[in-house]
């Protein structure tokens, strides 16, 4: 049974951060896997109708993620997250930014710079994700973008998917 989990989104624009914090049912090793294993983030990273493509993953300190989010009409936005460091079930950081889809980036477009914390819980597991950027006009760029809206869709198929 999947019970609404609430997505909490913290927007501080003076700092130049969102938080989010979610609670999975499902444990810790099991919400980890979802966050770094590509087959399984291509089956919930988009937001429906759109989908998460994987190129290339390597996940380990100094590697990097490379994949497209494809819409239904075959458009594809392509995205690099270069993941700076990893303490396994705990936490990893990573830059994330639009590039094209040989990974160079797009330097008209904002890099996101995320921490991501999990921790096991009583009922499940819960990840909070803290992203920073360097301007306030990059921070603005990335909400106006529907950023919200769009992860909070994407953690909704994460449940979806752990309660399978």
């Amino acid at each position: 049974m999947i019970k609404n989990k609430q997505t909490q989104v913290s927007k501080d624009a003076a700092n130049k951060k969102i938080t989010v914090v979610r609670e999975f049912d499902a444990p810790l090793s099991q919400v980890w896997q979802a966050w770094t294993d590509s087959d399984l983030l291509d089956k919930w990273w988009a937001p429906r109708p759109w989908k998460a493509v994987t190129k290339t993953m390597d996940f380990s300190e100094g590697g990097s993620w490379l994949y497209a989010m494809t819409g239904p009409d075959g458009t594809q936005h392509w995205c690099r997250v270069n993941f700076n460091k990893i303490v396994p079930d705990k936490s990893f950081a990573a830059a994330s930014m639009f590039c094209d889809q040989d990974g160079n980036r797009n330097e008209d477009m904002p890099v996101m710079n995320w921490k991501n914390v999990f921790r096991q819980t009583d009922t499940g597991t819960t990840v909070e994700v803290e992203i920073t950027f360097t301007t306030e006009a990059d921070f603005e760029k990335i909400i106006q973008m529907g950023f919200e809206e769009g992860f909070k869709m994407g953690l909704s198929n994460l449940d979806e998917l752990l309660a399978k």
